[in-house]
């Protein structure tokens, strides 16, 4: 029986890769009317490839951009991208369809919630805070946490015990399946593929379940409950 629900963040509760594009786009846009002289495809490339190099949580992108392009940190056109990614950012950050009243009715059913991320803590909160999800969510361990990464044990055992579940009590639900299916199911937990976030196309994915919705999550809990009972 279920007793406890870990998710991933970012393309499980948050559509992170749409925000993402949306706030670069703002960004490149921005920096282009503040005097950056490359076209918008030359600036979108070479973040894509800053990014690539240096992990998309990367906090100095367009800093490096900046520095790489004209030989320096010309602040004008960095705190206009800065200003403008924020905004964007803010404006598209939402959860998936139905995750609200999903993670509300989990909340009145008793079922105690975490978030496992690989973000770092400020940015995992701030995402949180941007959705209104702070208030659920008692328990978040992010890579700050554990300094490993998943698929470890470390982060999903971490999880765990601070909410007090066994392996066996809790579901993970996450949309990376190399990541956060393998490496809950190697620690016992059942696993619930965020299909409807998948951002990849060609996972491999072993799962217990597989989601299209997130509001499916509560059908599997409630007839895990009512085969309890």
């Amino acid at each position: 029986m279920v007793k406890a629900v870990v998710f991933d963040l970012d393309n499980t509760l948050v559509d992170f890769m749409a925000m993402k594009r949306t706030a670069i786009d703002a960004a490149v846009t921005a920096m282009i009317d503040a005097g950056f002289d490359l076209t918008f495809d030359q600036i979108k490339s070479h973040i894509d490839r800053i990014y690539n190099e240096q992990g998309i949580e990367y906090q100095r992108v367009f800093d490096q951009l900046l520095q790489e392009a004209l030989g320096r940190v010309d602040y004008k056109i960095l705190s206009a991208g800065i200003i403008a990614y924020r905004r964007a950012r803010e404006a598209s950050l939402k959860p998936y369809p139905h995750a609200t009243a999903t993670v509300i009715e989990l909340v009145k059913r008793n079922i105690k919630l975490a978030v496992v991320s690989d973000a770092p803590t400020l940015e995992a909160w701030l995402r949180l805070s941007y959705i209104n999800f702070h208030h659920f969510f008692d328990v978040v361990v992010t890579f700050d946490d554990t300094k490993e990464r998943k698929p470890s044990p470390k982060p999903f055992l971490t999880a765990l015990a601070k909410l007090g579940v066994e392996p066996q009590h809790a579901i993970m639900v996450g949309d990376w399946a190399e990541r956060d299916m393998v490496g809950a199911k190697n620690v016992g937990m059942q696993t619930a593929f965020a299909r409807y976030g998948d951002s990849f196309g060609n996972q491999n994915v072993v799962a217990d379940f597989i989601l299209n919705d997130i509001a499916e999550l509560l059908t599997i809990i409630e007839t895990q409950r009512s085969s309890a009972s």
